[in-house]
């Protein structure tokens, strides 16, 4: 009962990460007015569907890159308690409309309900960099740096698109004929309309591939701990579709597709009933946006997602498409940005770690004390 209560409690996750992390994909698309929010959604949902069956490398980090199981056993109460770590601040955080990570969310609930299994830090991974950028394991490697990194480059590189674009009108506004023609305001609005919904169902896609796995993960680890520990030994035959074994400790564990297609359907359901809170925020309260600057924000967003991704390492959706809206912002001048609303994400960003890791032990520790674990 208890493994079905983490398998149940994961898949909440999932579905609130797909509302929460809407915004992720779709933001742009409707602030521009390329397409109406029900489209966006819709859009989102499916390609989030196909981008969480694209892949396992993330899922791979989360069950076995982050703790040490041979100090903290990993229970279905410490999962359970990092899960409710990860819901309550996704709430928290969607009902004040600000973009926060839902990645660090569950990184942040499963680091602190480990260590409050345990009352040690060692329960965590801290670095194994063998090579960081691929094999590297630990929070390290595969959390705080990407933490700092993948929003600078999603910042740089929507900056660096915004140039490219904006040096390619200005030489086309300097041309004759053709070429001078379509460079005019309406013609690029239209052209980039278009090539808008391609970047967020790119977008969409990139969310899928890396949020997603972060519950496999969470569930794969669950069901590994459970089989190691003789607890699926007496299920029914029917029901066999639940053990999984890992001998190497999960670096080369398969996650079955049953995980795979649940957490991705889940998702989608998620993103399809919208987050509206935080899609206000990124879409139109920090920075006026028009197709062109959509296009470069989920162009360089999801660039960054799909390579982090490829490499196993979970990143921040939210942090990635909300910099390189900043980096666009940026191109057209700096006070273009509304800073007051930078400040406050940047303060979500910050706190969202110690916060669920903080929520996560507190609910280890309650378990403990009221002999439930």
């Amino acid at each position: 009962m208890l493994l079905i209560a983490v398998i149940i409690t994961a898949l909440i996750f999932e579905y609130i990460n797909g509302f929460h992390d809407t915004a992720n994909s779709i933001a742009t698309v409707v602030a521009t007015k390329v397409l109406t929010p029900s489209q966006a959604v819709l859009m989102a949902a499916g390609m989030n569907l196909l981008g969480a069956l694209w892949g396992t490398a993330v899922a791979k980090t989360v069950a076995s890159g982050l703790i040490d199981t041979g100090v903290a056993q990993v229970t279905s109460q410490v999962l359970i308690c990092a899960l409710l770590g990860g819901i309550a601040w996704n709430l928290i955080t969607w009902w004040w409309g600000l973009p926060s990570s839902s990645s660090h969310a569950l990184v942040g609930g499963l680091c602190g309900a480990a260590v409050g299994s345990v009352d040690s830090w060692s329960a965590i991974i801290v670095s194994q960099p063998a090579d960081p950028w691929y094999t590297g394991k630990g929070v390290l490697w595969k959390v705080v740096v990407p933490m700092f990194t993948s929003p600078m480059a999603g910042f740089v590189l929507g900056l660096v698109i915004m140039g490219i674009l904006f040096f390619v009108i200005s030489r086309l506004n300097m041309s004759t004929g053709f070429l001078g023609w379509i460079s005019r305001p309406r013609w690029i609005n239209a052209l980039f309309g278009k090539a808008q919904i391609v970047s967020a169902a790119t977008m969409g896609f990139a969310h899928g591939s890396n949020d997603a796995q972060k519950t496999m993960g969470i569930i794969a680890l669950a069901l590994v701990a459970a089989t190691s520990a003789g607890t699926l030994d007496n299920v029914p035959d029917w029901m066999s579709f639940l053990r999984l074994e890992s001998a190497d400790g999960g670096k080369d564990m398969v996650i079955p597709m049953w995980i795979a297609l649940t957490c991705a359907v889940v998702m989608a359901m998620g993103t399809a009933a919208g987050g509206w809170r935080i899609i206000k925020t990124l879409g139109h309260k920090m920075v006026k946006l028009h197709p062109i600057h959509g296009f470069a924000a989920e162009t360089a967003s999801a660039t960054m997602i799909l390579t982090a991704s490829s490499l196993g390492i979970p990143v921040s959706t939210t942090h990635n498409i909300s910099a390189a809206i900043m980096g666009v912002g940026c191109s057209k001048r700096w006070n273009a940005i509304k800073w007051t609303v930078v400040e406050r994400m940047l303060w979500a960003w910050v706190l969202t770690i110690p916060a669920t890791g903080a929520i996560a032990y507190a609910l280890v520790k309650a378990m403990h004390a009221l002999g439930w674990a």
